[in-house]
């Protein structure tokens, strides 16, 4: 994360030094494009009007018509602010224009938002958003090997796609407002950029509906072979949520719920700090939802000297669940597809103490499982103290670092459990490879989602932290433009 945060500086230092130049290269002048009738632009003129009797702060030079506008380039000459009206020929006022000239000579309009160089700003924030695009889902692509399980890896597929977003939405504003300078201010772009959050929701939105019906759907199959207990209703509350939230934001963009301009300017930051709030956890959900798929579906390389099998409950006969058997199985698959292609028997490592309602450890459960299978009792190694999975990595760890220091590692569980087992591996020190076994359709969707709020319950203060600096950035955009 901090090469690329590095790389995300230099890209801003960078482009902030082309917005400098390009400052200095259009001086102190802005070009203002005024709509008049086509049949005035020959005779309209600029008139300084007002100013308080001090010495004009703008210069305007003379008028060009260009069809339904004159376009007039305004050289500032100190800091202060002027009225100007445009007259026709028989000096009949067209309209009145307000400029402010600012400590560092740029001509801000009151009209249209524009300044000097505000061009060049929208083609450089343009180009910031969509690096930094390329930069995060590059990190991703050439993230690999054990270095995949972290959050860093969340962060660089969510984010990624809201930066990638907000650059197209960007670079749209951009060509609009080159092509169409008058009709699609410098207003109307503020106003896009405060409301990104919105704007990622929409985009996302048809993927974000599937994906929330899915998990409803799963849900509900779910409760008819569980309980319904909390645990298992977690899906169905994320569905109705995703598919709640983005209707609240539809219907917030779409109405006016104030008379009073200034009540209707706060529902405007507060449905823009909003989306934005729904936007970020939805990155993180992206981004988890992301990295899971991969990590269930990775399969590590037939070279490895242990295989750690992660525990759970089993039945109280000494027979393994069907989940506890889906892992072990897949360990025993790798294991023996291992012997088959290179001819390297690795040692399995099954991982679990003992609970309270248990006759004996979970690892003695699946050693006895795997002699049963024909595995030779030297090339298992039980490890059967820990409580839960940072434990099991962490003590298994011990046991091979006693057996084979530096040996090479993969490890087995449930696909929806993968990752985040690869995150307690990094965290407990051990360089492990994980493999997923399957489990039915209408169990891991919710399961996932558990685990996906373990991963976040764990950075709650940092995320925290982040939404608000989010929320604070986009909700005094939104206040500047609402002014």
């Amino acid at each position: 994360m901090k090469n690329v945060v590095r790389q995300v500086a230099l890209l801003g230092l960078a482009l902030l030094l082309v917005c400098v130049l390009g400052r200095l290269a259009l001086r102190n002048t802005y070009v203002d494009r005024i709509p008049v009738p086509r049949k005035q632009t020959t005779g309209g003129e600029m008139r300084l009007v007002s100013g308080g009797g001090q010495q004009a702060v703008v210069d305007p030079g003379a008028p060009k018509p260009s069809g339904n506008e004159m376009q007039v380039a305004l050289t500032a000459s100190q800091p202060g602010e002027a009225w100007y009206e445009v007259r026709d020929a028989n000096g009949e006022r067209l309209s009145t224009q307000h400029y402010r000239v600012g400590r560092f000579l740029t001509v801000y309009d009151y009209d249209t938002g524009g300044f000097t160089g505000d061009a060049l700003v929208m083609v450089v924030l343009t180009a910031f958003w969509l690096g930094t695009a390329f930069i995060m889902l590059r990190a991703f692509h050439r993230t690999r090997g054990t270095a995949f399980y972290a959050y860093d890896t969340i962060y660089y597929v969510g984010f990624g796609l809201f930066t990638l977003v907000t650059g197209v939405v960007m670079l749209n504003l951009t060509l609009r407002r080159l092509i169409q300078p008058r009709e699609f201010t410098m207003l109307d772009v503020y106003s896009a950029l405060s409301g990104a959050g919105f704007n990622f929701m929409m985009v996302t939105l048809p993927a974000l509906a599937v994906f929330a019906v899915a998990m409803i759907v799963s849900n509900i199959a779910l409760l008819f072979h569980e309980q319904a207990r909390l645990k298992n209703l977690l899906g169905l509350l994320v569905g109705l949520t995703l598919l709640a939230g983005e209707a609240l934001a539809i219907y917030l963009q779409s109405r006016n719920l104030f008379r009073s301009p200034r009540a209707f300017r706060m529902q405007i930051v507060a449905q823009d700090v909003y989306c934005t709030v729904f936007a970020y956890f939805e990155c993180m959900l992206i981004g988890a939802a992301a990295c899971g798929l991969l990590a269930a579906k990775h399969v590590p390389s037939p070279d490895r000297d242990f295989i750690i099998i992660l525990g759970c409950g089993f039945r109280k006969d000494g027979s393994l669940s069907s989940l506890l058997r889906g892992r072990v199985d897949r360990a025993l698959d790798f294991w023996r597809d291992q012997q088959s292609q290179c001819g390297r028997t690795a040692v399995l490592v099954p991982s679990g103490g003992q609970g309270s309602d248990e006759t004996m450890s979970e690892a003695e459960a699946m050693r006895r499982y795997l002699v049963e299978q024909g595995v030779p009792g030297d090339k298992i190694l039980p490890e059967d103290r820990s409580t839960n999975t940072f434990q099991n990595l962490a003590y298994s760890k011990a046991l091979i670092d006693a057996s084979h220091p530096g040996g090479k590692v993969a490890f087995a569980t449930t696909n929806y459990h993968v990752f985040r087992s690869g995150v307690w591996a990094r965290l407990a020190g051990l360089e492990a490879e994980g493999m997923g076994a399957r489990t039915r359709w209408w169990y891991w969707p919710n399961a996932f989602m558990r685990e996906c709020a373990g991963l976040l319950a764990r950075r709650w203060r940092q995320e925290l932290v982040m939404v608000a600096a989010m929320a604070l950035f986009f909700g005094a955009l939104s206040i500047a433009v609402t002014q």
